[in-house]
């Protein structure tokens, strides 16, 4: 996205202000958790499945110390990184960059439901605190809904409901939203976070058109389903229909799952393919903010905290009680 474009954009979701000035960078008086960032190191033994080498805005370690180092003069006090790799050893390398820095409070994980030693490797990841739960969805080459009527995948998701775990999806597209639906409606006790609605593809005929806003009515219904409003600001805006897109998604998003079930997630990052982190989160500030403190709270931190159970681990970061 050229620069002229992307600040064209970001006016346009600030609600129309005239200016393309970014917010400066000092911390708020509300603290932010991020719950979307990858972390990975193309220079270990091996390398990693994910970026590519010709990826060049990310083939670069993305470590605790550099995120750090950009997020926290917003206000980031805390981000949950999710998976970026489909090797089990990769659970525990995360785990471990996460325990020297309390920034992180928390992942989560990649492990496949129903195959053998699924129930013995969520039991060790689940020993950890940091271990949130698991990321199921279009990546890795696997599908939600195929994988869904194997007869031991449901009773693998049971697991994670009983253990206090959750599920997040990955890349929605109606055959996703579909599955999910499926999920919520045989585990409805399970906590499902969707990553990404905001650039998901919607699909352009009105029955399939329909049936996918009204699947995401569906899901609302469930206390237990969140949405992380990521991916604000990506290349498929303009492709899907200019300045106005992002607005527009935002705001069909907010009205259907409220103000207690949206949670910040800058997809950092990945978000770099487009847009500064400071870039990034000045926009959805720019819509969150005039919303008021109180839906600005919940945004920001206390609906991370409802989807995640996460957990304390420095001084800067807010408690709050679960019920």
């Amino acid at each position: 996205m050229k620069r002229r474009k992307f600040l064209t954009l970001a006016a346009s979701v600030a609600g129309g202000v005239a200016t393309s000035r970014m917010a400066e960078a000092h911390p708020r008086a509300i603290p932010i958790i991020d719950t979307h960032i990858h972390l990975f190191d193309p220079g270990r033994p091996g390398g990693v499945p994910w970026p590519a080498k010709t990826d060049k805005p990310l083939y670069k370690a993305a470590l605790p110390g550099r995120y750090a180092g950009l997020a926290r003069p917003f206000g980031v006090v805390g981000a949950i990184v999710v998976e970026a790799s489909p090797l089990a050893s990769d659970n525990d390398w995360v785990l471990g960059q996460a325990a020297g820095h309390p920034i992180i409070v928390g992942m989560v994980g990649d492990l496949i439901p129903g195959t053998p030693s699924y129930a013995k490797d969520l039991d060790r990841l689940h020993g950890n605190p940091l271990f949130l739960g698991i990321r199921y969805g279009n990546l890795w080459d696997r599908d939600l809904a195929v994988d869904a009527q194997k007869p031991e995948f449901l009773p693998g998701l049971k697991m994670l409901a009983d253990r206090g775990l959750v599920l997040d999806s990955a890349n929605p597209d109606l055959k996703l939203i579909r599955a999910i639906a499926g999920v919520s409606g045989h585990v409805p006790e399970l906590r499902i976070v969707i990553d990404h609605l905001p650039t998901a593809r919607i699909p352009s005929e009105a029955p399939a058109r329909e049936e996918y806003w009204s699947l995401l009515r569906q899901l609302a219904k469930n206390k237990n389903v969140f949405v992380k409003l990521s991916e604000v600001i990506a290349a498929r805006i303009e492709e899907a229909g200019g300045p106005s897109f992002a607005q527009e998604r935002l705001d069909a998003l907010w009205e259907i799952f409220g103000e207690d079930h949206v949670l910040y997630a800058s997809d950092w990052p990945n978000s770099d393919h487009h847009a500064t982190y400071q870039e990034t989160i000045s926009i959805i500030r720019s819509y969150v903010e005039p919303k008021g403190p109180v839906a600005s709270e919940k945004f920001f931190w206390k609906n991370s905290v409802a989807a995640y159970r996460w957990h304390p681990r420095q001084a800067d970061q807010p408690r709050e009680k679960m019920s």
